[in-house]
């Protein structure tokens, strides 16, 4: 599979992963489920999940202002354990501003930029291809929303069934 073709996927499974967090009572994802320096609850994981696909594409690969600029309402919060505070909504239309900006960007890509090498923002002795950091970005968010998925069943919440064989067409 291409890298658009997983990232429509992901769109896919957001979908319906944000349908059902709007349905979660605001209290099951502002708790503290996990312990750790920076995530500690479901509404952190949604923050970074959005996060660090907002920094990698528009800080790494298109040296620009990342999509969290735009919302001021997050100030200079740390990517710490500071997310349970916020609104649901609100970190859900970050998320999907993040999506919007990626999807502008898919829709230019070529075989070139994805060979072209990248240097990263703040570590410029690793460079990776923007291949290789989209599919970073990807894999990452499965593997948080699957830790989403099984954070609200331990809370009593039916998560949607996020598998990819799920949103994949009949052959």
């Amino acid at each position: 599979m291409t890298v658009p073709e997983i990232y429509d996927y992901l769109v896919r499974a957001r979908g319906d992963l944000w349908t059902t967090l709007e349905g979660v009572p605001d209290e099951v994802l502002s708790r503290q489920v996990l312990d750790g320096k920076r995530l500690h609850s479901i509404k952190d994981l949604i923050f970074h999940a959005a996060v660090v696909e907002d920094c990698w594409l528009h800080e790494d690969i298109l040296r620009e202002k990342p999509v969290l600029d735009t919302f001021p309402v997050f100030g200079d919060s740390p990517w710490a354990p500071v997310y349970s505070g916020f609104a649901l909504r609100t970190l859900l239309d970050y998320w999907r501003a993040v999506e919007q900006s990626t999807l502008a960007y898919l829709a230019s890509l070529t075989d070139a930029e994805l060979k072209r090498v990248v240097i990263v923002h703040d570590a410029p002795e690793e460079t990776y291809t923007v291949d290789g950091l989209l599919w970073h970005v990807m894999i990452h968010e499965m593997r948080h929303t699957a830790q989403i998925a099984v954070l609200l069943r331990t809370q009593g919440v039916e998560p949607p069934w996020l598998d990819l064989k799920n949103y994949l067409p009949f052959a």
